[in-house]
């Protein structure tokens, strides 16, 4: 038996199948119908531009590139009369594209017009065709703009418009004040300003372009009020005044405006904050002044001087003492602007205080002085009126000194200059091997009584010399005759090469009083203190090795008068002496020293007038240089 197979298609698949067939023939023949179309456009429209196709609106429908680029040349004049205004502020600058560096390029822009409906595959020329044809379509336009132009053009306005910034002044001139503000400074951003325009000049349209004006400001700009500060300075003159002054005190010192305005300075200071003016007077310049004043001002700190009153035991004030001050030249600086610039003119000076060892309320008893614990005194017949007079002028600033348990005691640190100005008189000195007028000759008195003393007492001598020669005045007894135990004993000064020197080694204050008795021909030195059990035992060699004078010398003295004869040096033995101390503190020795002289033999001296025959017999009969 024969099988048949048959096969059976679902409607549905033939339905789907009709459906495919005709849509592929529909896209098919769209796409057919849109060749035909753009190719026959492009053909009727073969080498011109197609319809409603426009370059800055100007309408190129149909035309050639050629043709295009010859109508926009034609009408397109922006380039050459567009205007461009440059604004900054209330100046203006007026400028057509061209002159700013746009150019048109009619050949590029009518190709790009021409180029509409032809590029961007079938589909987009074909749309494009579409769209000019319906509505219209605007090609590109192709402008050249040449930057270096623009930029050159914008440099030339920065010329005139760039501005410096301008710090504010205060000058001051004589005593006028000259004041002038700051100013900011404008500079054009020629880069920001650049694009500006080229944003403008791409619009194609007249227009205006406000400058990018980059401003600095000063540091400074406002300095009225250091101006007004300036001139407040110089409303009055400066006053300078010590604190508490009595009328013995210097000052006050007072500046005219004319010297405060010389003084004045302005000056730029840096902070954190920024830069600003200062005004005040020169550190310089007050320190100049107060150095000045300060030599007026400054003084040591001095003890109170005393005299020990024998029948009650105390102290009676001789000198008060006197409060030690300084000038603070640095802190009177400072507090002088500080106060100036406050609108103070009378200002008062900043002073260091230093207060004495030795106060005028302390007691006898508080500095352990008791009772007199030795007085030397020395003799000086024959002296003139003017060694006299210097020996008083040596021996009073002595009077009433105090010095300290420990101190080391220097003449000359009391005895001061030796001048005229000081009470001092010419009289004769030993100088340079010859004995001379000079001023303070007799000041040896008064070493000599001060070295005694202090050699009796038992203090230790630091500094001790003696002079060249013998001197007859340091070895006369109270009856005016020589007491050869004195040789030896003799001291002298010329501060500050030569000084004498000696110890308080006790713990007690030593007070020291001078008496000159003009009348008797002598000076008494009195140390006055607490013993502390010492005394001295002394011995001498007496004169070894004595040397007889050399013979006279006779000299002629322009300012003698004929045949007058004037001896000025006296003859001396040389000599060596020994004198041993022995100091003894509660019946034990303390110490011992020795103090070994050596005398140099001297010779008289006699001048002469001019003129004056035989000058050594006229000497012998006057009895002079023999």
């Amino acid at each position: 038996m024969e099988r048949r197979t048959q096969s059976y298609s679902s409607p549905k698949i033939n339905i789907a199948s009709q459906i495919a067939t005709a849509l592929f023939g529909g896209i098919a023949l769209f796409i057919i119908i849109l060749i035909i179309w753009t190719l026959g456009y492009q053909l009727v429209y073969a080498g011109r531009i197609f319809p409603g196709i426009s370059v800055a609106g100007i309408n190129l429908s149909g035309m050639t590139p050629a043709e295009a680029s010859i109508k926009l040349n034609e009408e397109l004049i922006f380039p050459y009369q567009g205007k461009i205004l440059l604004r900054d502020g209330d100046k203006i600058w007026t400028a057509s594209p061209a002159e700013l560096g746009m150019v048109f390029d009619a050949p590029a822009s009518a190709s790009s017009a021409y180029q509409v409906g032809r590029s961007g595959g079938l589909f987009g020329a074909f749309n494009d065709q579409l769209d000019s044809r319906k509505q219209g379509k605007s090609a590109d336009i192709v402008i050249i703009f040449d930057q270096q132009v623009a930029y050159a053009y914008l440099q030339t306005i920065a010329f005139g418009l760039n501005q410096s910034p301008v710090e504010a002044s205060l000058d001051i001139q004589g005593t006028e004040v000259i004041s002038q503000p700051g100013t900011v400074g404008r500079y054009l951003n020629v880069d920001a300003t650049l694009l500006a325009l080229s944003a403008q000049l791409q619009s194609f349209r007249d227009g205006e372009v406000l400058m990018v004006v980059d401003e600095v400001h000063p540091d400074l700009v406002d300095v009225s009020s250091q101006a007004d500060t300036a001139r407040q300075i110089l409303a009055s003159p400066l006053t300078l005044h010590l604190s508490g002054a009595s009328e013995l005190d210097p000052g006050p010192w007072t500046y005219d405006v004319p010297i405060v305005a010389e003084m004045l300075i302005v000056q730029e200071v840096q902070t954190e904050a920024g830069t600003h003016i200062e005004v005040m007077l020169a550190p310089n310049a007050l320190g100049e002044i107060l150095v000045k004043i300060a030599a007026e001002i400054d003084r040591l700190p001095e003890n109170a001087r005393f005299v020990f009153d024998d029948e009650s035991r105390q102290l009676v004030v001789l000198t008060p003492s006197t409060t030690g001050r300084t000038v603070d030249i640095s802190s009177s600086i400072i507090f002088i602007n500080e106060s100036i610039l406050q609108g103070i003119h009378d200002i008062e000076l900043k002073v260091n205080t230093t207060d004495p060892a030795i106060k005028d309320t302390m007691t006898a008893e508080e500095l352990g002085i008791t009772e007199l614990v030795n007085a030397e005194t020395s003799y000086f017949y024959g002296s003139s009126a003017e060694r006299i007079q210097n020996i008083q002028a040596g021996s009073a600033p002595f009077h009433g000194v105090l010095v300290a348990p420990g101190e080391t005691f220097s003449m000359g640190s009391v005895l001061g200059d030796i001048s005229l100005d000081n009470g001092f008189a010419e009289a004769l000195i030993i100088f340079g091997g010859r004995t001379i007028k000079g001023v303070g000759g007799g000041i040896c008195q008064v070493s000599t009584t001060l070295f005694r003393n202090a050699f009796f007492s038992g203090f230790p001598v630091e500094e001790r010399h003696s002079h060249a020669y013998r001197v007859y005045y340091y070895e006369q007894d109270a009856g005016g005759g020589r007491d050869s135990d004195l040789v030896g004993l003799d001291a002298t000064v010329y501060f500050p090469l030569v000084d004498f020197k000696f110890t308080n080694d006790t713990p007690y204050w030593l007070l020291m009083e001078t008496y000159l008795d003009v009348a008797g021909r002598n000076l008494t030195w009195k140390f006055y203190s607490t013993s502390d059990g010492r005394s001295t035992d002394w011995t001498t060699t007496g004169t070894k090795g004595v040397v007889s004078p050399p013979k006279p010398v006779f000299e002629e003295n322009d300012e003698l008068a004929k045949n007058e004869i004037k001896q000025v040096d006296w003859s001396a033995e040389g000599a060596d002496v020994s004198v041993t101390r022995t100091v003894y503190k509660n019946g034990s020795i303390y110490f011992e020293d020795v103090f070994n002289t050596h005398y140099e033999p001297w010779q008289a001296v006699c001048q002469y007038g001019p003129d004056t025959n035989n000058p050594e017999k006229k000497a012998e009969e006057q009895g002079l240089c023999q």
